[in-house]
Formats: C-alpha cells, sequence, structure tokens
C-alpha cells in the first residue's frame, strides 16, 4: 500500500520569515515617513529600500 506524502511546501520556512520581516521593515518605513510629513510616493519609495535593506539583513542575521 503506497504512502501519501503531503507535497513540498511552496516557500522554505526561513525564507518566508524573512520576507515577512522585510515587509514589516518596509511598513514602517511608510508609517513613519508619511507621519513625518512626506508624500505617500515618498513613503513608498523609502518602503521599497527598507524592504531590500531589511531582506539583505535578515537573510544574514538568520541563519
Amino acid at each position: 500500500m503506497p504512502q501519501n506524502t503531503p507535497p513540498p511546501s511552496l516557500l522554505p520556512q526561513r525564507s518566508a520569515v524573512i520576507l515577512l520581516l522585510g515587509v514589516l521593515t518596509a511598513a514602517a518605513a511608510v508609517v513613519l515617513t508619511v507621519l513625518a510629513g512626506g508624500t505617500l510616493a515618498a513613503g513608498l519609495l523609502a518602503g521599497g529600500g527598507a524592504f531590500a535593506a531589511g531582506v539583505l539583513f535578515f537573510n544574514t542575521i538568520i541563519s
């Protein structure tokens, strides 16, 4: 009788945590930029940069 194996996960848990932390970093940067008086476009640009930096940072420190 063959055993049913679960399908492989789409994204490893480590990658999901790193991307989640990057998204949270980006959201915080957007909110802080807009609250400091910046426009939404400036906030989104800051969030994009913060996402990239956050993913690189968390990828480095989470092993």
